[in-house]
């Protein structure tokens, strides 16, 4: 399973110069061999809230762009009781919550998540994840 973080979902249905070659072509590897693709359901919250203090345009409205994303086969992961321990228990990790429960999401699905985002790359914990940069 792949799971995007909030940017990358942006910069991949943007079509953002922004999300590098290696991990544009992972992304599109899985789509091609069913691998599930997916986001946190906290991601929609992100970008919806990233709208509302102008730190992000959006086209559409964000109930829109949600049912875009997921017509176009990503996956919505919930939030869950589950994933909300499993985000209080990573150990060293900052406390954006946000970023908690898209690594706990990830983690509990054995996911690779692709980010770049310094902290979750530079933490030590054990998740699988790869740069949205390169």
């Amino acid at each position: 399973m792949i799971v995007l973080d909030t940017h990358t979902l942006v910069w991949l249905t943007e079509g953002s110069s922004d999300l590098g070659p290696e991990a544009r072509k992972t992304i599109d590897e899985a789509f091609s061999a069913d691998v599930p693709v997916s986001v946190s359901a906290i991601t929609f919250w992100e970008i919806a809230t990233l709208a509302s203090k102008r730190r992000l345009q959006m086209v559409q409205p964000i109930g829109a762009y949600r049912k875009e994303v997921l017509g176009l086969g990503i996956e919505e992961i919930p939030v869950t009781g589950e994933t909300g321990i499993e985000a209080a228990n990573l150990q060293g990790f900052h406390p954006d919550p946000a970023d908690r429960l898209i690594v706990a999401s990830t983690s509990l699905r054995r996911g690779i998540l692709v980010t770049a985002d310094r902290r979750i790359l530079e933490w030590p914990g054990a998740l699988s994840r790869i740069d949205a940069r390169v």
